[in-house]
């Protein structure tokens, strides 16, 4: 605190993507889990299950990028980084949705482990807008 400035770092944001981080990841799994289930077990057919695999992993990507991003523009007040955190939610948002409503197959487990990330989706938007909005005042004046 030598230079007298104030933290606007969001604490709140930062414990929502922690503890995003780590249910993305338990998710994540469940979903890889449920997949090889209804892959071995339903009438899936093999065109959507790679469809879906393969948008499972991009997910995987886009998510932790959003996560990255979020988590050092907040840490480090960057506006920039937490705006780009913010786009980045929207195709995770869009995945999520196909998880949730559009997949071939939707088990009553994923629909509410789904459920719940579009909570934190939602809790995390509102937060970044927030913090992004603290970052881009401050540095106005």
């Amino acid at each position: 605190m030598a230079s007298g400035r104030p933290i606007l770092s969001s604490t709140s944001l930062q414990v929502l993507l922690y503890l995003n981080c780590w249910y993305f990841a338990a998710y994540f799994l469940a979903e890889s889990l449920m997949f090889i289930y209804k892959g071995l077990l339903l009438p899936y057919p093999s065109d959507n299950l790679i469809l879906d695999v393969v948008l499972h992993l991009l997910f995987l990507c886009l998510e932790s990028l959003r996560i990255f991003y979020g988590w050092k523009g907040n840490l480090c007040e960057r506006s920039l980084a937490t705006s780009v955190s913010l786009l980045l939610l929207l195709p995770c948002l869009a995945l999520a949705v196909y998880f949730l409503l559009l997949q071939t197959f939707v088990l009553r487990l994923e629909f509410i482990l789904t459920a719940v990330l579009l909570c934190f989706y939602g809790l995390e938007f509102l937060l970044g807008l927030v913090t992004v909005s603290l970052f881009s005042r401050s540095k106005m004046y």
